[in-house]
């Protein structure tokens, strides 16, 4: 009996362990590494290579969820239910603190305080909201519309009421104005969100270095995010180094794995298709495959096990010890 309630107390305490680590502090890591460059994992696999690759932190985008989860474009088609399933299994499969895309919060107030519940009891560290008018789509996407200023901040007043603590879920605010009413339009409404308590602001498709610039100046200081979807959006592809001296301390990068692991799932298709093997330099081999996904760790709870045959010669022993 002691031994199981050991057992059940040192899961607890693992699990417990692993919570609070991917519940880091999202505002603790701005401050340590400045700016955060965020690849978009659309599975479990690409968190893991992410978390190999060194990156202190990553995001789960909608744009790159439904596309290679779901096989759907980013227009809504897929809702809280699904997505969330998506992310247990990545979240499970990388230790690094995470930026969820919540899209709009999934409908009214109480959808929005669900939602924040979801993703806090499995840990995220940080989530995003967008202000834009149901059925939404990708912000770098044309026939967007947004709500009305209020709506939304009646979403994130909602949002800040349902985390377990402020200090363990960050609050990242998106608008899409800039596309629908202008840059002045988006300014203000990202200067409302703020005071409305959001912990940081997310202006979602500029399309110059100008507007760049002028989204930088006017929250220089603020948390501040910014889409680049390379090769296909709206927004000029600059350097870290660059935008960071413009004051974007979170650029996510949705597009950047899933365009290139597509190209090389298309081109493998080819040579399969063709006939031709493998270029062993544009695969990894099955060692470095292994090496990816731990086998050494699964490899070493198999060998702590303690094989069915000797299990019952000792159960046999203890029985004749018993007899006798």
């Amino acid at each position: 009996m002691q031994d199981s309630m050991k057992q059940s107390l040192g899961k607890e305490i693992a699990s417990n362990s692993i919570m609070e680590h991917r519940q880091r502090n999202w505002k603790r890591l701005l401050k340590q590494h400045k700016q955060l460059l965020l690849p978009s994992a659309c599975d479990a696999l690409t968190g893991k290579l992410i978390q190999q690759a060194g990156f202190p932190a990553y995001q789960i985008g909608g744009f790159a969820l439904d596309g290679m989860r779901f096989g759907f474009p980013d227009m809504d088609v897929t809702r809280l239910g699904e997505k969330s399933a998506a992310v247990r299994d990545i979240v499970h499969a990388s230790d690094l603190p995470v930026l969820v895309d919540c899209d709009d919060g999934y409908g009214d107030e109480k959808n929005v305080v669900h939602t924040v519940h979801t993703y806090d009891d499995l840990g995220v560290s940080a989530i995003f909201m967008e202000d834009q008018k149901s059925p939404k789509k990708c912000g770098h996407m044309g026939g967007k519309e947004v709500v009305e200023p209020l709506v939304m901040v009646n979403k994130l007043r909602a949002a800040q009421s349902a985390r377990r603590s402020r200090e363990k879920l960050f609050i990242l605010a998106r608008t899409d104005g800039l596309a629908v009413n202008g840059l002045k339009d988006a300014i203000n409404r990202a200067e409302l969100y703020l005071k409305t308590g959001a912990d940081g602001i997310y202006i979602e498709g500029p399309e110059s270095v100008q507007q760049l610039r002028a989204i930088g100046k006017e929250f220089k200081g603020e948390p501040l995010a910014v889409t680049i979807l390379e090769n296909g959006g709206k927004t000029p592809w600059v350097s870290p180094e660059e935008m960071y001296a413009m004051g974007f301390s979170m650029i996510l990068y949705p597009t950047t794995l899933l365009f290139r692991q597509s190209r090389a799932v298309l081109r493998g298709l080819e040579d399969l298709k063709a006939g031709r093997p493998m270029p062993k330099q544009e695969s990894v081999s099955m060692l470095e495959f292994e090496k990816i996904v731990d086998i050494a760790y699964w490899k070493s709870i198999e060998q702590k096990a303690v094989p069915l045959g000797e299990r019952v010669r000792q159960a046999v022993n203890n029985l004749v010890k018993k007899i006798a």
